[in-house]
């Protein structure tokens, strides 16, 4: 427990994200939990499902999922969090913080939520209607026949036309959506802001240090070109809507948490300086 002690306290923080994530990974992996599991911590947007945005950010089905996820947590997340420290020993008045770590859970979370939330409407307002309307195009139609024979031809046709449809809409199915990638992103991208001057390498496999956001540029590129070519191994919408998120509390959160604090904290918990 050594380690554990002497880390930061957003290390720390991060950790134990880690930990619940490991948690519900190893609830996927008893057989009798699989169906409550694919209800409950997956978020498909036709399932009419809202809870679903908040428990499938913490949800892996795949241990490289999660340990690449906790992995990138554990490396920008104390980042992120050191950042929100910094801001908030700008607020004036000064606003006392006994800790951090409710600003960074409601950072991560909301992350999390905002990318889901991206991915969602994606897979509702486009790529639905897109299936919906190949399937009813003309050439899924049934033709009517006179004949007997037209009959048999049609009826081949239409079993041809209708295995590549399905084929086609099993490759542009809709597919649930998990994992904290989404929310990961958005710590990624604040830290790459915040910290400009840092470098960053792979650990597997080792590479040589590039700048922050070098580094992070190319990510957001490669899941735009996902996006944009409909790539399904990953889910590019909520990799950009996290992104997104990041980049906007970057330039706003710490303003917005400060007033919020302010909205709703008791006086005494502001002090202001006086000349001695």
């Amino acid at each position: 427990m050594q380690p554990f002690a002497d880390a930061s306290e957003g290390k720390r923080l991060c950790w134990k994200i880690c930990l619940f994530n490991a948690a519900v990974w190893l609830a996927w992996k008893a057989k009798r939990f699989k169906g409550p599991m694919m209800v409950s911590f997956t978020h498909n947007p036709l399932s009419g499902l809202s809870y679903t945005l908040l428990t499938s950010m913490f949800s892996h089905r795949s241990f490289i999922h999660l340990a690449c996820n906790c992995l990138a947590l554990e490396s920008f997340g104390s980042a992120a969090y050191y950042y929100l420290i910094k801001e908030e020993d700008k607020a004036a008045p000064v606003q006392l913080e006994s800790s951090a770590a409710w600003h960074f859970l409601a950072f991560f979370v909301s992350a999390g939520l905002f990318s889901g939330l991206v991915s969602h409407v994606v897979s509702a307002k486009v790529l639905y209607p897109r299936i919906v309307a190949q399937l009813s195009s003309p050439t899924n139609v049934v033709k009517t026949t006179d004949t007997w024979a037209a009959a048999v031809a049609a009826s081949a046709e239409t079993a041809k036309t209708a295995a590549t449809a399905t084929a086609n809409t099993a490759a542009r199915g809709i597919l649930p959506s998990l994992g904290a990638s989404g929310a990961v992103y958005g710590a990624v991208t604040m830290t790459a802001l915040a910290f400009p001057e840092s470098e960053v390498a792979l650990f597997i496999p080792p590479s040589f240090p590039i700048n922050i956001q070098y580094g992070v540029g190319g990510l957001l590129l490669l899941d735009v070109i996902g996006a944009m070519r409909g790539w399904r191994y990953f889910d590019h919408w909520a990799h950009l809507g996290g992104a997104a998120f990041g980049i906007a509390y970057y330039a706003y959160g710490p303003a917005f948490w400060t007033n919020l604090r302010k909205s709703f904290d008791p006086p005494g918990n502001m002090s202001s300086t006086s000349p001695s």
